[in-house]
């Protein structure tokens, strides 16, 4: 049998054990115990000693470690080892001759030289391929980059640590600055916390003057806010310094085990001028688990999000609708990697087509449904209006209709802050959709379904959203276009978006969550408007460029339909909080059932018509706060 090195530790630990109690007694009695114990009774004691350990040290599980990474975790095995060795030991020779003739103290001593036998070639071995690797790389760290940490917490010591010790590592930290002055001064694994991080610049100048000046900052902590990574992203640039940031902490220790680690660029998310919102994932889950679900837009920014987490939750089944072929092949693909085990059914199919709709509900019977299909883009919408009005009103409408009448519990629509005081067809299309949602949900005819209305604003990296199209002209060498230097907006992350139209949904299927939420739309806490030529130069500066001077940002003036400003509640919605932390309610102003439909029903006829007049006039009247032209769209 080919011996491993976990034979070999065993071996080792036995010989150790062999020669802790001949030592203990040793110690206890000094050449006395020549007098008191007869050659072949001390290697019977010996014996006996060395058989138990072996039994006890392999129960306690003290050969799962590895000496090289020896940890408190190995020591706390060793003591649990030798205590129960200890004991068992001491026990037996009391029931054999009531330990007669063997000092009381010499179990205690044994202890004691156990655990150093044990212990301390373990943590000597460990301390000598430390010493090793850190003498090997001492000759490499000119090599290495140095990095300045942000950050003086758990995720730094994790990460100064793994560049110590791993001999292809190919960072140095030369610095850390906390987040507090609590820690200035002191240090982790040797490096210095030299100070706040008000202190970068100046910092910086004293590393440089050293020799020591770092070449890139990493930001240790995935919890830093928006206008924190914002500050940093924009004194690293003045600096000439790059800036990137570690995994989250949990990440970061899964990436260094499997020494596949690597530092991310700081994300267009984490510059959000607020914290983002975390909401009730365990309510969601239990929304969701073991339902049948249905997402409309499936191959959407947001729809192959709600996707993406909605699996995650466990359903019992899902179903993906989807006009676009190819979009609903990505996202159909995708599932199939990731839970190959989920049933599932991709169907194509355009929310305007009644028949089609009727039928996936008949086959699918879907018990919870997100509708996300719409057509979003402003500028398209305002070029072609009948196509936005019948997709995102008479769509919708088509859709919550479906789920009365095949008994789905909850349906989730997913609106905008453009529905408020629209200046565009697209906005107040979704107004419509929103009237209709929120009448179907007080009318007494369609109780047995909850119809849940989510407004939010624009969705950071979604399809149409000027991130995807900032980052396009970036790699194209510029300029960035702008439309207006005043131009605001109101920001999220797809995952906050997709994690309140959930939770949304979980709170307005619950009773006790969704008490006097009847006809209300829910709304994400967003915090203060971006401004859009903001954004650009943040994305400018994350590409170690300067705003301005590397790449230029052109105005190019307003297009058809936009408004400098966005608004998430108009002005006659009574604002209501709710339960859940960072969730806001807008009371509806009431719109009778029976007058909405009579109204759809006029538009959608105008709409097949190709009445673009007609169909604006009917418009009108549902969405009175409507802006636009007096002519329409063009």
């Amino acid at each position: 049998m080919r011996l491993s090195r976990k034979h070999i530790v065993f071996v080792h630990d036995l010989v150790m054990a062999a020669l802790a109690l001949p030592v203990a007694l040793y110690l206890r009695l000094d050449f006395a115990v020549f007098d008191r114990f007869a050659p072949h009774d001390l290697l019977f004691m010996a014996g006996v000693f060395t058989a138990i350990a072996a039994v006890a040290f392999r129960t306690q599980k003290m050969y799962a470690g590895i000496w090289r990474y020896a940890s408190v975790n190995d020591l706390l095995a060793i003591v649990r080892g030798v205590t129960l060795l200890i004991a068992a030991f001491t026990l037996g020779l009391f029931l054999y001759n009531r330990l007669e003739g063997f000092p009381r103290s010499t179990p205690f001593i044994a202890w004691g030289v156990l655990m150093v036998l044990l212990g301390g070639p373990r943590f000597a071995y460990r301390m000598l391929k430390d010493r090793r690797i850190t003498l090997h790389a001492d000759a490499a760290q000119n090599a290495r980059v140095p990095v300045l940490l942000i950050g003086a917490g758990d995720a730094a010591d994790l990460f100064i640590r793994a560049m110590e010790t791993n001999p292809q590592a190919n960072y140095r930290v030369v610095a850390i600055l906390g987040e507090t002055s609590a820690r200035v001064g002191r240090r982790i694994r040797g490096v210095e916390v030299m100070g706040t991080l008000d202190d970068l610049a100046p910092v910086v100048e004293t590393l440089t003057a050293k020799g020591r000046r770092p070449q890139r900052v990493i930001l240790t902590k995935d919890t830093f806010d928006g206008e924190v990574v914002a500050r940093m992203a924009e004194e690293t640039q003045a600096l000439g310094l790059g800036l990137s940031r570690l995994p989250r902490l949990d990440d970061l220790r899964t990436a260094l085990a499997d020494q596949a680690f690597d530092l991310k660029p700081v994300a267009i998310e984490d510059l959000l001028q607020r914290p983002q919102t975390v909401l009730d994932r365990d309510r969601m889950a239990a929304f969701i688990r073991g339902r049948r679900v249905l997402v409309t837009g499936a191959g959407g920014s947001i729809g192959s999000e709600l996707v993406r987490q909605v699996a995650g939750f466990g359903p019992a089944e899902m179903t993906l609708v989807e006009a676009s072929e190819f979009a609903l092949y990505t996202i159909d693909m995708e599932l199939f990697r990731t839970r190959p085990e989920m049933p599932r059914a991709a169907l194509i199919g355009d929310v305007r087509d009644r028949a089609r709709l009727d039928a996936i509900f008949t086959e699918r019977r879907p018990e919870l449904v997100f509708h996300a299909a719409a057509l979003k883009h402003v500028p398209l919408v305002e070029a072609n209006p009948l196509e936005g009005l019948i997709t995102n009103a008479a769509g919708s409408r088509n859709v919550a209709e479906a789920c009365v009448a095949h008994g789905v519990s909850t349906m989730v629509m997913v609106s905008t802050d453009k529905a408020v005081n629209p200046t565009n067809v697209m906005g107040a299309s979704k107004r419509m959709a929103e009237c209709l949602c929120q009448a179907m949900d007080l009318a007494p005819e369609t109780r047995g379904t909850r119809f849940v209305t989510v407004r939010f604003g624009n969705v950071l990296g979604s399809t149409g959203s000027v991130v995807p199209l900032f980052e396009k002209q970036l790699r194209e060498g510029g300029p960035i276009t702008v439309t207006h230097p005043e131009m605001r907006r109101y920001f999220m992350t797809i995952r906050e978006a997709v994690e309140l139209v959930i939770e949304a949904g979980a709170m307005g299927a619950a009773p006790d969550a969704a008490a006097g939420h009847e006809g209300k739309i829910y709304v994400l806490e967003m915090g203060q408007p971006v401004k859009i030529v903001d954004l650009a130069r943040q994305m400018i500066r994350l590409a170690g460029l300067r705003p301005e001077v590397d790449v230029p940002i052109v105005y190019t003036g307003l297009r058809p339909g936009e408004k400098l400003f966005e608004e998430i509640f108009h002005g006659e919605e009574q604002l209501l909080p709710t339960a859940t932390k960072g969730v806001l309610l807008a009371a509806p102003r009431p719109v009778e059932l029976a007058d909405i439909r009579a109204l759809l029903d006029k538009m959608e006829a105008a709409c097949r018509a190709g009445d673009l007049d007609a169909a604006l006039a009917v418009m009108r009247r549902v969405v009175p706060e409507y802006q636009g032209s007096e002519t329409g769209p063009h």
